[in-house]
């Protein structure tokens, strides 16, 4: 994979969009259009505590940063781990300010409880290898901490997740130098989508857009 300048860098948050539809990434990440729903607001709210800047803790061995900026050249991604535990280890990095060396983890937020498909582990893979880029280290565990069961669980990472990541990047960088959003597919997902209205997976999986916007001109 090439490496990416800066000015062409992705939201890595846009990668759980990307894995979970690829028409809803398109529609907020190229055509920039958003609507919010009780899920994403519930989300919102979750991630206040979580995404404050200048919180920063240190726990005995273990020191806790909130809101990490993280990106990645190789992937060609920019975006936010919503926290980070460094804990002190023999094997870790030296960090600025801190004595000793640490191993990061990241902790990702979500509202909901696990999912069935892997947008959510995409994510988190994605957070991990900018982390490795960033600090020049191996990371093999994260974790999500799922507001819904109030409970952490732990994420092995493995290459093969690394490499399912790369693609989804790929694709995402193909689509978006195109300017291209992809055709509507409808689907059970479809209900807890808060773009269901813009999208309008029901009509335009029948028709084309052009025909579409022809209809409701001659109206």
């Amino acid at each position: 994979m090439k490496d990416y300048n800066e000015e062409d860098y992705l939201l890595l948050s846009g990668i759980q969009h990307f894995n979970f539809c690829r028409r809803q990434w398109a529609l907020i990440h190229i055509e920039q259009q958003w609507s919010d729903n009780v899920l994403t607001i519930e989300g919102d709210h979750l991630h206040r505590n979580a995404d404050d800047p200048f919180i920063r803790e240190k726990r005995g061995d273990k020191l806790v940063v909130r809101a990490l900026p993280v990106q990645s050249r190789e992937l060609g991604i920019t975006g936010i781990c919503d926290v980070v535990e460094f804990i002190q280890d023999p094997n870790g990095v030296i960090l600025s300010g801190e004595e000793g060396k640490f191993l990061p983890f990241p902790v990702e937020y979500k509202r909901g409880k696990p999912k069935r498909n892997d947008s959510d582990h995409s994510q988190l893979v994605a957070q991990v290898m900018c982390l490795e880029e960033m600090l020049a280290c191996s990371i093999n565990t994260a974790y999500f901490f799922y507001n819904e069961i109030k409970h952490r669980v732990e994420v092995f990472i493995t290459d093969a997740d690394r490499e399912r990541v790369r693609a989804s990047v790929r694709e995402m960088h193909h689509y978006y130098e195109r300017n291209h959003t992809p055709s509507a597919k409808s689907g059970p997902h479809c209900k807890s989508c808060s773009l269901n209205n813009i999208c309008m997976p029901d009509i335009l999986r029948k028709r084309s857009v052009a025909s579409y916007i022809e209809s409701r001109l001659a109206e």
